[in-house]
């Protein structure tokens, strides 16, 4: 028997102020390492095995009954949401402090179902081009066998992160 106890996944969401003081890399490394919470919509695909380079996020996932969609297979929005995440931290992994980034659209295609029996999907985002103001990246999903379930390109919003103005100073002079 395995005497080591699992560190329990703290969900929530991470200060502004925190993330904007932050170079990217930095921030989704954080993340995966379990120093800041994990996002709450990770809950859903509980990924494992999470890496990220300068340009590119992986993570891990096991897709279950709970996924399913009326028809009988794991659901679309399970793919998206792997797809969405690993697109959107490639881009955030590029971005300098106080930089965020909002998805402005993705498009996803289907190319093999996934199941409960699929096992582990490998979701891989990477960097196509970062801008000033734009990001693009594309994701793939593959399962152990290295074949294609699914693939995404995404274009993103990249920003200035707004943060609170400190006590005594002022946003503007208004002088």
């Amino acid at each position: 028997m395995d005497d080591r106890v699992s560190p329990k996944t703290e969900y929530g969401v991470t200060p502004t102020e925190v993330m904007a003081s932050m170079a990217g890399i930095d921030f989704v490394r954080a993340l995966f390492d379990g120093r800041l919470p994990t996002p709450p919509i990770l809950q859903t695909i509980e990924p494992f095995d999470c890496t990220a380079e300068s340009g590119m996020a992986v993570m891990h996932s096991i897709p279950a009954f709970r996924h399913y969609n009326p028809i009988g297979s794991v659901h679309g929005g399970y793919a998206a949401t792997l797809l969405d995440s690993v697109m959107g931290l490639a881009v955030h992994s590029m971005l300098p402090p106080g930089t965020g980034y909002t998805t402005l659209e993705f498009k996803i295609t289907f190319i093999k179902g996934i199941s409960k029996d699929t096992g582990v999907i490998r979701s891989e985002g990477r960097i196509l081009n970062v801008g000033r103001r734009a990001a693009t990246a594309e994701g793939r999903l593959t399962d152990t066998q290295g074949r294609l379930l699914a693939h995404a390109t995404t274009t993103c919003l990249v920003f200035e992160i707004p943060t609170a103005p400190q006590k005594g100073t002022r946003s503007a002079d208004k002088g």
